[in-house]
């Protein structure tokens, strides 16, 4: 199943960037595998996918104590200092600082792990209270301004999750929003490459606008069994 899920995915994929003038190598397909097993993560690595999204630390650590770095580990999900040295000790990016200290604390265990993390800011786009993420433009360009005084950050992008609705306009505008934040930052001599924006629900709007990172979970693996216990994966 995982296998035809990817493909299809991939086409919709394609026939998106397609109709929008973009190329399709541009995009790095993230699997979110939270919830699921090495199994699952395993047949979706054979069936052409590379890199993998975890939302919680101890799962992350779980499976990169089993896999390695046979694959390429994103840590997605909301992030705290306490948890912060697993996140770096197995994720190639991290997409969710949301604060001058977490980055800080970031720079400060990438250092004792002798590592350059990359990470993306995450940027609240919309009005709802139950998302995260730096909220207005004035903290972006802070913060950026202040990871550049960091010797083991590397700043790749922007993150965004748009708001749960399905007004596509509404959908559209958080995504365009980050877009061009991304280019005000690039314009004022930054060079950020990433736009990690879509998932399973609005990727191909995510597409049109320019994301470069799509996170896919269920649309890859299938729904979710959330009484399954994580450690037994």
């Amino acid at each position: 199943m995982i296998y035809e899920n990817i493909n299809k995915l991939k086409a919709e994929i394609e026939k998106t960037c397609y109709e929008c003038g973009r190329d399709f190598t541009e995009i790095k397909l993230i699997a979110v595998s939270k919830y699921f097993g090495i199994n699952e993560i395993l047949e979706a690595n054979r069936s052409g996918i590379e890199d993998f999204g975890e939302n919680r630390a101890q799962e992350l650590v779980l499976k990169f104590d089993k896999l390695g770095n046979a694959v390429i580990w994103h840590f997605i999900g909301t992030l705290q200092k306490n948890k912060v040295k697993y996140a770096v000790r197995c994720a190639e990016f991290i997409h969710s600082v949301d604060s001058l200290d977490l980055l800080i604390e970031i720079d400060k265990r990438a250092r004792l792990q002798n590592k350059i993390q990359k990470v993306l800011f995450e940027v609240k786009t919309s009005y709802e209270d139950t998302k995260s993420g730096l909220a207005t433009e004035e903290e972006v360009f802070e913060i950026a301004e202040e990871s550049k005084k960091l010797s083991n950050i590397n700043v790749v992008g922007l993150m965004t999750i748009s708001p749960l609705t399905d007004d596509e306009n509404l959908i559209r505008n958080s995504f365009r929003s980050l877009r061009i934040l991304k280019e005000k930052l690039n314009h004022n001599g930054f060079n950020y490459k990433e736009l990690s924006m879509g998932m399973t629900s609005d990727f191909k709007i995510a597409v049109q606008e320019g994301s470069t990172m799509l996170r896919i979970g269920s649309a890859i693996f299938g729904e979710r069994d959330y009484n399954k216990d994580w450690r037994q994966i």
